[in-house]
């Protein structure tokens, strides 16, 4: 861990943490750990943006509207809220490899069930299960980077997973779109499934438990049930909880906005949306690494104070932008990527200080943060389509939900009081 540690985050982490799980591990098992666990987390968010630029061909094949053909994301995103919410309690019950194998198998049957699909409200339905189970890969993750760090060292392996994880956005909309130039929409759900296939390979062989039987919890439903009870009604876990989700609500108004805004609206091909969405990308993993490097010497709450304002700002300048038009295309792509900039700064440092809360729940503690994520993410991101799928639409949501954000940090947390951010949380 870094010699300058964060005020109020090691303290709660050396709390709930034994000292095996506080030793600093090698550059090279961290590298390790990076790769695979990131290659876990971002299959939810390869299920999404693989399948955007076929959201078009999808509404047009299946004979739904453009709303219901974002819904097919946006049920996605709801399934693995509730499953999070199942599987995160049986991490911890079972450890993390049997849950995550069990999700992944069924990750594969249900996307080789979307490609074959005839109907609308069947794929909608089908993709909630999709959801549900792939949901297994992003809580175990996230429970397994809890089991093996913690404090600041657990908010820098989450901004080097967002690397990871930035892949996703920058290149699976160009495989999306390498598929639909010589194939079908549904080829997309088998591309998924070997994807899928493959993680469970790496898990089988590569993975070692990190939720040995005496660290597991015991009991059932009841056991359950008090752990999610402890959750919420821990004040300042539940607002670190809402903030990421606020953020991935911001994010998903633009991942399902995007397609409509700048396909259709802006009469953009394939291959150049795709690199629109590469470029957008690098700038989350880009913030992404600035916060690896900050959190060894800024708290991370300094930094998520400093982030959420930042990106409202630039929110506020978008929504100028969209509805003034200011600057054409290239106004709004400029304004557009400096709000995802921040991005990267806000889900990492809210998710680790939320999980340094609940060491000994951690699988309950990430399913809760995720659930939260995905849930919110999959609320809002459907008011895009409503408020009609343009740019002043897709703007006013991120907006919206950046204030929201600002909001709960500012009355939930001590973060903007003075003196606040040394306070632990």
């Amino acid at each position: 861990m870094a010699t300058v540690a964060p005020s109020g985050v090691s303290s709660v982490a050396s709390a709930v943490a034994p000292a095996s799980e506080r030793r600093a591990p090698s550059s090279r098992s961290t590298l390790k750990w990076v790769i695979m666990l990131g290659a876990l987390a971002c299959l939810p968010a390869l299920t999404v943006d693989m399948y955007l630029p076929a959201l078009p061909q999808v509404a047009a094949d299946l004979g739904g509207t453009d709303a219901l053909a974002q819904l097919t994301v946006s049920c996605m995103l709801v399934g693995g809220a509730l499953g999070q919410l199942v599987i995160g309690p049986l991490t911890d019950r079972f450890g993390r490899r049997l849950p995550l194998l069990i999700g992944l198998a069924m990750h594969v049957l249900v996307s080789l069930a979307c490609a074959v699909v005839d109907d609308m409200y069947m794929l909608i339905g089908l993709r909630l299960a999709q959801g549900f189970f792939n949901s297994a890969a992003s809580v175990a993750a996230m429970a397994t980077v809890r089991d093996r760090f913690v404090g600041a060292e657990a908010a820098r392996i989450l901004s080097r997973l967002m690397l990871v994880i930035g892949v996703a956005p920058m290149l699976a909309p160009s495989l999306g779109s390498v598929v639909l130039e010589g194939f079908a929409w549904r080829w997309i759900f088998v591309v998924l499934a070997l994807i899928g296939a493959l993680l469970a390979v790496v898990v089988m062989f590569a993975m070692p438990e990190t939720n040995p039987s005496a660290r597991r919890t015991t009991g059932g439903a009841t056991s359950v049930l008090r752990g999610y009870r402890t959750l919420l009604r821990d004040k300042h876990f539940m607002a670190l909880a809402l903030i990421p989700g606020l953020a991935m609500g911001a994010l998903l108004s633009y991942v399902v906005g995007s397609p409509f805004v700048f396909q259709q609206g802006y009469g953009l091909t394939h291959g150049q949306f795709s690199l629109l969405f590469a470029i957008n990308g690098l700038g989350l993993v880009l913030s992404a690494q600035v916060n690896a490097a900050l959190v060894r010497r800024v708290a991370p709450i300094r930094l998520l104070r400093i982030a959420i304002v930042a990106q409202v700002v630039m929110s506020v300048v978008l929504l100028v932008v969209a509805v003034t038009q200011l600057g054409g295309l290239i106004g709004l792509l400029v304004a557009l990527w400096l709000v995802l900039a921040f991005q990267g700064l806000i889900p990492a440092n809210a998710s680790a200080l939320a999980l340094s809360r609940h060491g000994e729940i951690a699988g309950t503690s990430a399913a809760m943060i995720g659930a939260v994520q995905s849930l919110l993410a999959g609320v809002v991101s459907p008011i895009v389509g409503l408020l009609g799928s343009d740019t002043v639409a897709m703007s006013s949501v991120m907006l919206g939900t950046g204030l929201l954000a600002f909001v709960v940090l500012a009355t939930a947390t001590p973060a903007y009081r003075k003196g606040g951010w040394h306070t632990p949380l």
